[in-house]
């Protein structure tokens, strides 16, 4: 008689549970190990292709998070990684010459194949199969015979592929050639080095794993990888190569390779993670980049959850939804900051100018999970010199140092973001805005702006904006820019003129985003007759030669009524797909006639239009340009497409750049995230060498003074935070227990400049302990470690 069929999975997961492991590195046997432990009646087999003393790669790092997670579900595993771990705490920068150290990050190493030597004694212990040099029959095979078929077949995951339809990967091959080496002596910390070569930048990511042997990974651009003729070596040839390019770095000494060979990072995420029986785990689900060494991480995690999931719940339909769910979001946010660091060393040519200190920095907050106030309490001595070589006085945070364009010198690096309200009245600004923007500049931000000031009645986005295409919406502006200056001397105020091009005639925000009145629509003009979303909104009218020409002089005369009115600086929007983006954007620009095509030709009507409007400008006060450095589409702005638009305005005389993404087409894709925009903000800057505002989820001032310090921005713009908080500014000094020149607060506030007490929460503690020994509690440590 044949085995009886396995239980559906929406029923009870049996208590003989028969499980399949497809992979066995840690992921794998850690998952293994631990559904076994939880049950030792299950039957659990692990196939792997190769060898048991086969691994690939020389050390791996495990945070204090998940070796507490380990330590909980299996201490004899968390016993025998803590022998052999060799611990460390500081980074070592070497740039041109400067060696510089930051301190206290608490690293924890092993070798990998040690690794793999206590999970597999581990699996033997508890009665788990393991399968060596055996190839595992395919999921759908498996999962004939087993209840659960765990995936933990790697980064090129043959379930994976054979259930795309199901799983739906996306996969995304990065820019840069890496190949991962080993030295045979231990270094002191984690160090990156840089070597510029004829060929150009390549970088060294080093730590040690063991009393004698570190980890060495050499990492450059493709085309640098090429130049070098690394495409022509072999395995033999590269490492020596490589140890000749880092030979200061290595003391001289060689390096060794173990079946090494040169790739390009791949993420890979997946629509779903589960598939009837079959559930993927580590590599096979999702990868991040090892430059914040979470790999291993992230497999172990994944094998902790799904092994509690697996026992929590009542079926396996239910354990397998939870553990995605349960992991996904912290999966997402690592990647998050995985591609932050990998987009880092792709673009890492550019930081090279950068002062030795503030470089050190760049690097280390690269990923966003180290930040100003984390290494503060990691590193005070460190942050401190950085703080000096940025120019911030003793006890003042980076965000409250002046900033100057033209000539206004604004007193922190703080702005209000330009905010739709649509609440105007035939483009006049009421007492929702004096109060809006009264509020803001009393809490304290260095510049509030305007939201899009619209240079005609067709020009609007709804019939809720504001304009500044008469005198009476002049003298109303003037109303707000007087009680900014009279009752918040020092801070600036600015106006964003714009025009809506195709997204104009449409509801307010809270009435249907971009949605078409249901009456008394305008015409639309636009670079080209496409509607925002056909079927939806209407078709725009391209504008011929008369029609460029009559816009530019509603701008023009726009600016001048802006510039009467009292602003300090004003603001071309040439972003989120209005009138001047739409030129910019080939996606939304199809012209065949000097304003269409090319980038230099797109950015001719724009550039007129920015010309116009500064030569009416008063000259001492500042001009900046919103672009949208990114369309998130195919076929659209490209990140090298913003900095030559940067270029262009920079050249023509814009003061700064504020450099916004998307909102151009409807079916962009972003990569939201914490600081997300800010990246582009950062490459125009480090390129071009001109001022950036940056903005994109900017939430807290501990992000402000992040990317103000790593020179990736000069201010920062937040939105939502200062609608959440229009004294954000002022609070923000209060936690840093600043109270210098650059945050005051306004005289009737004063009093309110601390927080207000609250009712005591804590009870009286006991002052004896009987009937017991006393309780020894081990200090916490000061921060959480995070990989850097």
């Amino acid at each position: 008689m044949g085995r009886p069929a396995r239980p559906d999975p929406h029923t009870s997961p049996s208590p003989a549970l028969r499980v399949a492991v497809i992979g066995g590195g840690p992921g794998g046997l850690y998952a293994a190990a631990l559904l076994k432990r939880l049950d030792p009646a299950r039957e659990i087999t692990v196939w792997e292709r190769n060898a048991p003393e086969d691994t690939f790669g020389f050390g791996v790092v495990l945070s204090d998070e998940t070796l507490g997670g380990i330590e909980h579900a299996d201490p004899a595993v968390y016993q025998a990684l803590q022998d052999a771990f060799v611990r460390w705490d500081d980074i070592h920068i070497a740039h041109r010459g400067h060696l510089l150290t930051s301190s206290g990050h608490g690293f924890a190493a092993l070798g990998r194949r040690r690794l793999l030597e206590i999970l597999h004694a581990r699996c033997a212990e508890l009665g788990v199969r393991l399968r060596f040099r055996t190839e595992a029959p395919p999921a759908a095979e498996l999962a004939a015979t087993h209840d659960l078929v765990v995936a933990a077949d790697g980064v090129h995951s043959r379930t994976r592929e054979a259930h795309a339809d199901v799983f739906r990967p996306r996969i995304t091959t990065h820019r840069c050639r890496y190949i991962w080496l080993a030295a045979d002596f231990a270094f002191d910390a984690f160090r990156f080095e840089i070597a510029e070569t004829e060929h150009g930048v390549m970088q060294l990511h080093a730590y040690p794993f063991s009393a004698d042997s570190s980890t060495v990974i050499v990492e450059m651009r493709e085309e640098v990888w090429r130049a070098a003729g690394f495409d022509e070596l072999d395995e033999a040839e590269s490492t020596s190569r490589c140890a000749k390019i880092f030979a200061e770095a290595l003391g001289g000494r060689a390096l060794r390779s173990n079946k090494s060979s040169w790739t390009a990072f791949r993420t890979v995420s997946n629509a779903r993670w589960s598939h009837g029986r079959t559930v993927l785990l580590g590599d096979a689900a999702h990868t991040a980049h090892f430059s914040i060494g979470s790999g291993t991480k992230l497999a172990v995690e994944d094998a902790l959850a799904l092994a509690a999931c697996v026992e929590e719940r009542p079926t396996l339909e239910e354990a397998l939804a939870a553990y995605e769910s349960e992991r996904r979001p912290v999966v997402e946010s690592t990647q998050r900051a995985a591609a932050a660091s990998l987009r880092w060393f792709e673009e890492l040519a550019g930081y090279l100018d950068q002062p030795p200190r503030q470089f050190a920095f760049n690097l280390l907050t690269r990923s966003r999970r180290v930040t100003h106030d984390n290494l503060r309490l990691r590193d005070p001595a460190f942050t401190d010199s950085v703080e000096r070589d940025f120019g911030c006085p003793p006890g003042t945070p980076p965000m409250f140092t002046p900033f100057r364009l033209r000539g206004l010198t604004l007193r922190n690096r703080i702005v209000v973001s330009p905010m739709d309200l649509y609440v105007a009245e035939d483009g006049i600004p009421g007492d929702f805005h004096l109060v809006h923007l009264g509020a803001r500049a009393l809490g304290g931000a260095g510049l509030v702006m305007t939201e899009m000031v619209c240079v005609s009645p067709e020009g609007r986005i709804t019939p809720g904006c504001t304009g500044l295409w008469t005198d009476e919406q002049a003298d109303a502006w003037s109303r707000i820019t007087a009680f900014v200056h009279e009752r918040s001397p020092g801070t600036a105020i600015g106006v964003q003129l714009g025009h809506s091009g195709r997204k104009g005639s449409t509801r307010r925000m809270w009435e249907g985003i971009d949605q078409p009145l249901p009456d008394g629509n305008w015409p639309l003009t636009a670079a080209s007759p496409l509607p925002y979303r056909p079927g939806v909104n209407q078709i725009p009218h391209a504008l011929d030669r008369a029609g460029l020409t009559a816009v530019r002089k509603e701008f023009v005369a726009a600016a001048r009524r802006a510039a009467r009115a009292g602003f300090d600086l004003l603001e071309l929007h040439c972003a989120h797909g209005y009138l001047l983006s739409g030129f910019l954007s080939p996606l939304t620009n199809l012209r065949d006639d000097a304003y269409g095509g090319p980038l230099e030709n797109r950015l001719r009507f724009p550039l007129e239009v920015f010309d116009a409007v500064r030569e009416v400008w008063p000259d001492d006060r500042p001009t900046t340009v919103r672009i949208s450095a990114t369309d998130w589409a195919e076929g659209g702005t490209t990140a090298e497409d913003a900095v030559e638009i940067a270029r262009a305005f920079a050249a023509h005389g814009a003061d700064a750049l504020d450099v916004s993404t998307g909102q151009v087409v409807p079916d962009e894709r972003p990569e939201y995230g914490r600081s997300y925009q800010t990246p582009y903000a950062d490459r125009i800057r480090n390129a071009l060498a001109v001022p950036v505002i940056a903005v994109g989820a900017i939430s807290s001032w501990d992000d402000v003074n992040s990317l103000l310090l790593a020179g990736r921005a000069d201010l920062c713009a937040l939105a939502r935070p200062h609608l959440y908080d229009p004294h954000w500014t002022l609070h923000a000094a209060a936690a840093q227990t600043y109270q210098g020149p650059a945050a005051p607060w306004p005289d009737p506030y004063r009093a309110g400049s601390r927080p207000p007490p609250t009712g005591r929460t804590d009870a009286p503690k006991p002052r004896l302990t009987l009937g017991r020994p006393p309780r020894t509690v081990p200090p916490r440590p000061a921060t959480a470690r995070a990989a850097p």
